[in-house]
């Protein structure tokens, strides 16, 4: 009885916190205006996220991730906005990402700051060519 009533209890703890969400943080070196196209790029991909608003001049957006499968109904009801924050750290930048959920197939958090990143690296290679160009 004892173990089912631990059980009970891990489970309905373990809904709560994937509920609540969490905040995660990355830093770069980079500026908070060089980083916010890179995010705009990502959450504006349909493949991956739907954008529920957007404010560019204080570098904040609420998305929805798009999953193709929860493998729980808690997974499912979990799922809340998600927002990004970058918020200027000296010369660098903090991008914060408040993810709702992350479940066994899906890592919200990790899956859109690795997006991040590609996207900041391909906005990166791009511009080289055009400073090359300068005399």
């Amino acid at each position: 009885m004892f173990k089912l009533r631990f059980l009970a209890l891990t489970l309905l703890l373990s809904s709560a916190v994937a509920a609540l969400g969490a905040s995660h943080e990355t830093n770069y070196s980079n500026s908070c205006s060089e980083l916010w196209p890179a995010v705009k790029a990502v959450i504006s991909n349909p493949e991956n996220y739907k954008m529920v608003s957007s404010d560019d001049p204080n570098w904040t957006a609420f998305y929805d991730v798009k999953h193709k499968v929860h493998l729980s109904i808690s997974g499912a009801v979990a799922q809340k906005t998600n927002q990004v924050t970058l918020v200027t750290q000296g010369t660098g930048c903090q991008m914060q990402v408040n993810s709702s959920f992350s479940g066994l197939t899906h890592d919200d958090q990790g899956d859109f700051v690795k997006r991040v990143n590609d996207a900041l690296a391909k906005q990166q290679e791009a511009a080289k060519p055009a400073e090359a160009a300068k005399p």
